[in-house]
């Protein structure tokens, strides 16, 4: 039996579309899963690390505190007022993406591998080389040649000025500052370094 989402505990979350069928068909359906990510799994978590590829997908997250969360935010309280389990979360989340996918595209039935993967991190040494075996999978797996092209990762979001709801600070800090993110992400990151933390890196 899969181990339930620990609150204050670090993890490598990933998922592939089932029967290794495409979770995302077009580039809206990109943004679509991320507005739904901001929704539903935002709130309860810090995001450090993330990656969108046509058939599976990646998140380096730490899972918030019950006092970290505002039980205030829309959607984190249950009817009885209690917060509600991480491993919740993101079943809604891949729920609301299957039907809206299911709804628009005429399919039906599950559209993610079940359960979820999920492995929780609990050596900081490691966050740096998981944060860019990530950025890197879509070169990793032939998407694109270079995975600094790949629009649908956190990399150019850690890179940007802009706004955004990513730990940026955070992530710099593992790598001392911007010019150091840049220099290690040169170094290619292979499975078997993080192997502890990617047991099944889909295709």
């Amino acid at each position: 039996m899969t181990e339930p989402l620990k609150h204050g505990i670090s993890y490598h979350i990933y998922n592939r579309g089932n029967n290794r069928e495409n979770i995302f068909i077009e580039e809206r359906n990109y943004r679509y899963f991320l507005e739904l990510y901001s929704k539903h799994i935002v709130p309860i978590v810090d995001t450090y690390a993330y990656c969108l590829l046509r058939n599976h997908f990646h998140f380096l997250i730490r899972v918030k505190t019950v006092t970290e969360q505002d039980p205030n935010l829309t959607g984190l309280q249950d009817l009885t007022g209690l917060i509600r389990e991480p491993s919740q979360a993101f079943s809604n989340l891949f729920n609301a993406y299957t039907k809206a996918i299911n709804k628009t595209y005429g399919r039906t039935g599950a559209l993610f591998q079940r359960p979820f993967g999920r492995l929780d991190v609990k050596t900081d040494r490691y966050f740096r080389s998981l944060a860019i075996y990530i950025h890197q999978n879509p070169q990793k797996h032939g998407f694109v040649e270079d995975f600094r092209h790949w629009p649908y990762s956190s990399y150019p979001t850690v890179l940007s000025l802009q706004k955004t709801l990513l730990q940026r600070d955070d992530v710099l800090t593992w790598f001392a500052n911007r010019s150091g993110f840049l220099t290690a992400h040169e170094q290619v990151i292979g499975q078997h370094l993080v192997r502890d933390f990617v047991p099944d890196d889909p295709d």
